[in-house]
């Protein structure tokens, strides 16, 4: 990746379909990622990996088997590697900045399916 700075928020005006992670950075074998959310994903978990939410604009609501969670813009929340959660989006749109080891697939440990973005976009 390069050394030049990133705009966030021109990186959002380049794409609109929510749930379509693209990969906007790399440090360290991270993937730095924007998505936009919209409603609710799916249940799943990641066997190996953590995954870092941060709400850039909107609110996020991580719904664990025990709780959940409601994150608003400039809060983060970090799923633990093997953790079953259920992203969703309240009231509209939630932009979300990720950080998450390059081998994420976004659905994690289940099959493939519609929602699947095995190679994201670089931006």
């Amino acid at each position: 990746m390069t050394q030049t700075k990133v705009d966030i928020a021109q990186k959002f005006s380049r794409f609109s379909e929510p749930w379509q992670p693209k990969i906007v950075g790399e440090v360290n074998g991270m993937h730095v990622k924007l998505a936009r959310l919209q409603g609710e994903f799916v249940w799943h978990s990641h066997a190996e990996e953590d995954e870092m939410f941060f709400v850039v604009e909107g609110v996020l609501v991580m719904t664990f088997r025990d709780r959940t969670e409601r994150i608003e813009a400039g809060q983060f929340i970090i799923v633990p590697a093997g953790v079953e959660h259920l992203p969703s989006s309240e009231g509209g749109e939630c932009k979300v900045m990720l950080f998450e080891p390059n081998t994420t697939v976004n659905t994690g440990d289940l099959d493939a399916n519609e929602r699947t973005v095995a190679a994201p976009e670089h931006l």
